[in-house]
C-alpha cells in the first residue's frame, strides 16, 4: 500500500509540474489514464481559481471528469489547433517514443496529440524503459474481419523478425473491450521492439488496423517524477 501511495504522490508531482506550463487563454488537450487523471483534477482546481482555458478530452471518461470539475470543453472540430496536450504513457523509451493505449483511448489520444503544438508526457519513473515492448502494444482494429486483421498483424511482425507474435483480443470481465469509437483492441506482446518507427509504419499499413499505440516523434517533453524531484527531459536533447 505504501508503495502505491508513493507512486500516486509522484504522479501528482509530475502533474503539478505540468500545470505550471499551462497559461491563461491556452487551448489544452487533456489526456487519459491514472496520471492524466491527476492532472485534470489540478486543472479543475485552477479553473475554479480563475484560470481561463478551453480543453479537449482524449476520451469520454476524461470529458466526464473535466465536465464534473467545471472545466470548459470544446472539440477539435471547433478548435483547429491546440497549444498543449498533457497525457500519460504506459511505457516511455529512448527519444520519448511511447506505448499508449492501456485504457483503450489510443486513437483519440493520438489525434489530440498530433493536433497540438506541443505534447507533454507526465509519469513516474516506473514507466521508463531502455527499450519499448515489455508492455503489450495495443492495436485498435475495426470489428469486421478482426481475426483476419490479427493474422495480418502477426504476419507483418514476422516479416520484421518478431516471429511467434500472437495478438490477444482484449477482454475484460468476460466482455470484449471497445474503444470510444467502437473498435476492438488487440494487445501484442512484442517483448522488445528494435525499431519503434519501423514497426509503427508496418502496422499502419495493415488493412483493418485503425491505429496503434506507438507514439513516435510525437511527444516533445517528459516530466518524470523520481523520489523528491521531477526531471524534465526534452526529445532530441
Amino acid at each position: 500500500m505504501a508503495s502505491d501511495q508513493h507512486q500516486d504522490q509522484r504522479k501528482r508531482e509530475a502533474a503539478r509540474r505540468a500545470l505550471e506550463l499551462v497559461k491563461p487563454g491556452m487551448k489544452l488537450g487533456l489526456g487519459s489514464g491514472t496520471t492524466a487523471h491527476q492532472f485534470v483534477d489540478l486543472v479543475g482546481e485552477a479553473v475554479k481559481g480563475g484560470l481561463e482555458i478551453v480543453c479537449v478530452g482524449t476520451s469520454k471518461a476524461t470529458e466526464a471528469q473535466a465536465s464534473s470539475l467545471g472545466i470548459p470543453l470544446s472539440t477539435l472540430d471547433e478548435i483547429a489547433e491546440l497549444d498543449l496536450t498533457v497525457d500519460g504513457a504506459d511505457e516511455i523509451g529512448p527519444e520519448l517514443a511511447l506505448i499508449k493505449g492501456g485504457g483503450a483511448a489510443l486513437l483519440r489520444e493520438k489525434i489530440v496529440a498530433v493536433s497540438s503544438r506541443r505534447m507533454i508526457v507526465i509519469a513516474d519513473e516506473s514507466k521508463l524503459v531502455a527499450r519499448l515492448g515489455r508492455y503489450p502494444l495495443p492495436v485498435e482494429v475495426i470489428e469486421f474481419g478482426h481475426k483476419s486483421t490479427a493474422a495480418r498483424i502477426a504476419a507483418a511482425a514476422s516479416a520484421l523478425g518478431y516471429r511467434g507474435l500472437v495478438p490477444r483480443l482484449r477482454v475484460r470481465d468476460g466482455a470484449v473491450v471497445r474503444s470510444d469509437s467502437g473498435n476492438l483492441i488487440y494487445d501484442c506482446p512484442f517483448g522488445a521492439i528494435t525499431s519503434a518507427a519501423t514497426l509503427a509504419g508496418a502496422l499502419a499499413d495493415v488493412a483493418g488496423v485503425v491505429d496503434h499505440g506507438l507514439f513516435v516523434g510525437i511527444a516533445h517533453t517528459l516530466l518524470i517524477a523520481h523520489p523528491g524531484e521531477v526531471e524534465i527531459i526534452e526529445r532530441g536533447k
